[in-house]
């Protein structure tokens, strides 16, 4: 199964995430996230991260998931590759994730994003599929 594709949108990019569940979804949506950010094959998963993130429903949720790893690749310079997402409800989702600080010598960063938007974001339950358009 492809874990996502890109969508063009103006001067925006945005995906379509794929999964075996919604958590894969969403892990799927987190991954292509980074790959937007940077080419992912030179990142190690070193280091741990837990990340939890609450909201009212789950389209909100994808918003402040992906908004969330945005804020600590930006804080942080961590660049994440793996996410295993252990908690998911209709308000909030709990996750490990993995990957390694930005290393300018070994990482290749391709475009900032900026945030996750509402515009255009679905979630597809009975599908297990999600999209979200990026400012960048």
């Amino acid at each position: 199964m492809k874990r996502f594709h890109l969508i063009e949108h103006t001067a925006d990019t945005g995906l379509v995430a794929y999964g075996s569940n919604l958590a894969g979804a969403f892990a799927n949506a987190a991954y292509g996230l980074f790959a937007v950010i940077a080419e992912l094959e030179s990142v190690k998963e070193v280091d741990s991260r837990e990340v939890t993130v609450t909201a009212g429903d789950v389209e909100e949720l994808l918003f402040n998931w992906l908004n969330e790893l945005i804020y600590i690749f930006e804080v942080e310079h961590l660049l994440l590759k793996r996410f295993d997402i252990f908690e998911l409800t209709e308000d909030s989702l709990k996750a490990n994730c993995r990957g390694e600080h930005y290393d300018a010598s070994r990482h290749q960063l391709k475009t900032g994003v900026k945030s996750a938007t509402y515009h255009m974001l679905e979630v597809d339950r009975k599908n297990n599929r999600v999209q979200v358009i990026f400012d960048v």
